[in-house]
């Protein structure tokens, strides 16, 4: 089956461990003035009721701005909370069993690392988007292998959406879009400039496929 992701291009942003609930959503309510592809829900050290209260939250402010919110790992919150879909990564549920669990519309993403084997598997099942990174060094993830730009080329033939992540800046993210990536996922790049509204607009500036 084709990506439901067919007409979906830009900017991916994730969000950072951040306890402060107010303070997270004031930021991303900010953020989603601007043109924003998709947005992840992500808190690794969050408890479970920090992390349904943060993500209920979000997706009341990506309702609104009619972006679809993802949630990492967690498609059991992303079922209870109604969210758009879900990020599954190495050690998560299998997307098939995902994908019998949320249904026909739900969007799943699948992280490949720098593995096009895995890419090719995940290709064959009914999943959105294929995730490559680090295709620069990260601060979120300092020890990822790093993801040689050509699997973005290697991986047009598989028929999904592609996105890069790790370590990517205004700068060199051209070099992704001319590689093939089809989103460009963020979070410290954004969430930690001294101005993540203007650096959001950066990305979208260098990322995009319109030439003005």
């Amino acid at each position: 089956m084709p990506s439901r992701l067919e007409n979906r291009r830009g900017v991916y942003l994730i969000t950072p461990d951040v306890d402060d609930t107010r303070r997270l959503l004031a930021l991303c309510e900010d953020l989603l003035t601007q043109p924003v592809a998709l947005f992840q829900y992500r808190n690794k050290s969050a408890s479970a009721g920090l992390k349904h209260r943060q993500a209920s939250a979000l997706l009341e402010s990506c309702r609104k701005a009619g972006v679809p919110l993802l949630i990492n790992d967690d498609w059991r919150l992303a079922a209870e909370l109604g969210a758009d879909g879900v990020h599954l990564g190495r050690l998560d549920d299998e997307p098939a069993a995902v994908r019998d669990a949320l249904g026909s519309q739900a969007l799943i993403g699948v992280s490949c690392y720098n593995e096009l084997a895995r890419a090719r598997d995940a290709a064959a099942l009914d999943v959105d988007y294929l995730a490559f990174g680090a295709v620069f060094p990260s601060p979120t993830k300092p020890m990822a292998a790093p993801a040689p730009l050509h699997l973005f080329t290697e991986a047009r033939t598989l028929g999904k959406a592609t996105v890069a992540i790790g370590g990517i800046t205004p700068d060199n993210s051209a070099q992704l879009r001319d590689a093939g990536a089809d989103f460009i996922a963020v979070i410290s790049g954004v969430f930690d400039a001294p101005d993540p509204s203007a650096a959001l607009a950066a990305y979208n500036h260098s990322f995009s496929k319109v030439i003005p």
